[in-house]
């Protein structure tokens, strides 16, 4: 009875170790890469995007820490993810109303913009992969890359309405836009 007392305590005190650990390596992830929800609201027309900001911190972004020509979680932490009350137009392409997680392919002259019906706690496996599961792609847009001068420090994104509603993603000196009809 002893022993079955001592097993329970010490099983238990594992359970609350692992879980402060948890939550210690959520708070000091959360630290560098800061939580960020962006809505838009025009009309009965909502949008939302849930975002972790990671900072530039004099890296070299795309190509080194975001490689090219790979599924990137277009942030940090946990998947982004997208949401929208109505169907939205992208490219002549329908998108469902409904919520998505976003992942882009960055490429030197243009990235794929990608809308994934799947929802995922993480953004990458233990490996450091993107977790994302290509059969539940939505849908895909092609956008050319802007280049500036202006090194822009935090992973941004937003939503422009300048006459034609679109979804800018910026960092570093790269920036996409991402035109919604």
């Amino acid at each position: 009875m002893k022993i079955l007392k001592w097993t329970g305590i010490v099983i238990l005190a594992l359970v609350v170790l692992a879980f402060a650990g948890y939550k210690y390596m959520q708070w000091n992830t959360k630290q560098s890469s800061p939580e960020e929800t962006v809505e838009y609201k025009q009309g009965d027309l909502e949008l939302e995007v849930f975002y972790n900001r990671p900072y530039k911190k004099d890296r070299e972004i795309f190509g080194s820490l975001v490689p090219y020509d790979q599924v990137w979680r277009t942030g940090a932490n946990e998947a982004t993810t997208f949401k929208t009350n109505k169907d939205l137009t992208i490219d002549g392409k329908t998108l469902p109303a409904g919520k998505y997680t976003l992942w882009t392919i960055p490429g030197e002259k243009s990235w794929t913009v990608i809308f994934n019906t799947m929802q995922y706690s993480w953004g990458v496996n233990f490996d450091g992969v993107a977790s994302r599961e290509a059969e539940y792609d939505a849908l895909e847009v092609k956008v050319p890359v802007q280049r500036s001068n202006e090194v822009v420090e935090q992973f941004t994104i937003s939503f422009k309405d300048n006459n034609n509603l679109s979804l800018e993603l910026a960092w570093d000196q790269s920036r996409v836009e991402v035109p919604f009809e």
